[in-house]
C-alpha cells in the first residue's frame, strides 16, 4: 500500500525554529513546492506579525495557501484541509514534490491522516453564541464550558485559543462525544501519504532567544503600523485573524488597554509559551523525525541530512 501513496514532505516545529528556510532549501534541491500550514499567513496584509516569507525568501519556489484571504474572512482546519488537498494535487500534477511547512500541528495532522470532519455540521447560530460569550465574558468563561463537557480537551487547549475551544464545544454538542476521543481515534489512522515528517527543534534557551529577537525585529519592521492599518479597515480583536500572536497584543495596546512596552513583553512571553505547546503537540505524533537544528552548521547542512532521509525513504521515485 505504501508504494501507491503520494509522497509528502513535512517540515514542522515551533515558531522561530527555521522551518521556512529549511523548506525552501529542500524545495530548491528536490523540485518541490511549499504549502503553508499556518493560520495567519493565509491573510493578505498580515505579513510582519505572521513572519510571512518575503518574495526574496521564497527564492522563486512556488508557495501555496499564502495571501489567499482577506483578514475578515473565516479560516479553520476544515478550510485548510480542503485547500491543502487541492494544492497537493496541483503540485503533483506538475511533477513536483509537495512540502507542507508550518507549526500548526492540527492542520498538519488533518492532511497527513486525512481526518474526517463530517461528524461536525456547520451550526452557525451556536458558533455565534459561543463567540459572543467569549467577547462579553472572556475566553475563560468559554473554556469553563469545555471543562464541563470534555475535561481532557480542556486540559490540552489553552483558554486563549478560542477557535479550538469553540470547535471542541461544537463537537460535543452535535455528536454527543468528546473531541479528545475523536482526535485520538483519528491519530491512530494510517497516514494517507508516504511521508517524511521532520520536526525541527533546538536548545530551549536558544529557541527562546530567537523568539525574542524575532519579536524585536517585527517591531522594527512596523508591526504597530501594520496592526493600525488593519484596525483602520474595521478589524477588531473579535476577528479570527486578529487573534494571532502579536496582532491581539498590539491591538489591545492601540486600544489603550496596555502600553506598547507591556504588549511587547506579552508577545514574547506568549510566543514562548506557544512554542512549548507546539513541541508538546508534536511529541504526541507518530513517526516524527526529530531534527536538532542546533547540531548543524547552517540550513544547507541540515537540508543535506534531510534530503538523505527523504531519498532513503523513496519519496522522490514518483516525482523523478
Amino acid at each position: 500500500m505504501m508504494k501507491n501513496k503520494e509522497p509528502l514532505v513535512i517540515v514542522a516545529g515551533p515558531t522561530a525554529s527555521g522551518k521556512s528556510a529549511a523548506a525552501v532549501e529542500l524545495a530548491s534541491r528536490l523540485k518541490g513546492s511549499v504549502i503553508s500550514a499556518d493560520s495567519i499567513q493565509v491573510y493578505r496584509g498580515m505579513d510582519i506579525g505572521s513572519a510571512k516569507v518575503t518574495r526574496e525568501e521564497t527564492a522563486g519556489i512556488p508557495h501555496y495557501l499564502i495571501d489567499i484571504l482577506e483578514p475578515d474572512e473565516d479560516w479553520n482546519v476544515v478550510s485548510f484541509q480542503a485547500k491543502a488537498r487541492e494544492a497537493i494535487a496541483e503540485i503533483r500534477s506538475r511533477g513536483r514534490l509537495p512540502i507542507l511547512c508550518g507549526g500548526t500541528g492540527f492542520y498538519i495532522q488533518s492532511v497527513l491522516y486525512d481526518i474526517d470532519f463530517t461528524e461536525v455540521d456547520d451550526d452557525r447560530a451556536y458558533r455565534q453564541e459561543l463567540e459572543e460569550l467569549a467577547r462579553t465574558k472572556g475566553p475563560e468563561a468559554l473554556h469553563a464550558l469545555l471543562e464541563a463537557a470534555d475535561p481532557a480537551s480542556a486540559e490540552a487547549i489553552h483558554p486563549n485559543n478560542i477557535k479550538r475551544t469553540i470547535r471542541a464545544l461544537e463537537f460535543a454538542r452535535q455528536s454527543g462525544g468528546r473531541i479528545s476521543d475523536h482526535n485520538r481515534a483519528q491519530r491512530e489512522r494510517e497516514a494517507a501519504y508516504k511521508a517524511a515528517f521532520f520536526v525541527l527543534t533546538m536548545d530551549r534557551a536558544r529557541l527562546y532567544e530567537r523568539i525574542d529577537r524575532r519579536v524585536d525585529l517585527m517591531m522594527d519592521q512596523g508591526l504597530v503600523e501594520e496592526v493600525r492599518g488593519l484596525m483602520d479597515r474595521g478589524l477588531t480583536a473579535s476577528h479570527v485573524s486578529m487573534q494571532g500572536l502579536g496582532y491581539k497584543q498590539v491591538c489591545r495596546a492601540l486600544s489603550g488597554e496596555m502600553s506598547l512596552e507591556e504588549a511587547v513583553y506579552e508577545i514574547k512571553r506568549d510566543t514562548r509559551h506557544f512554542a512549548k505547546r507546539q513541541l508538546t503537540w508534536f511529541k504526541r505524533e507518530r513517526d516524527v523525525i526529530w531534527t536538532d537544528a542546533g547540531r548543524f552548521e547552517n540550513t544547507a547542512a541540515m537540508a543535506d541530512w534531510m534530503e538523505s532521509v527523504i531519498r532513503e525513504r523513496g519519496l522522490l521515485e514518483p516525482a523523478e
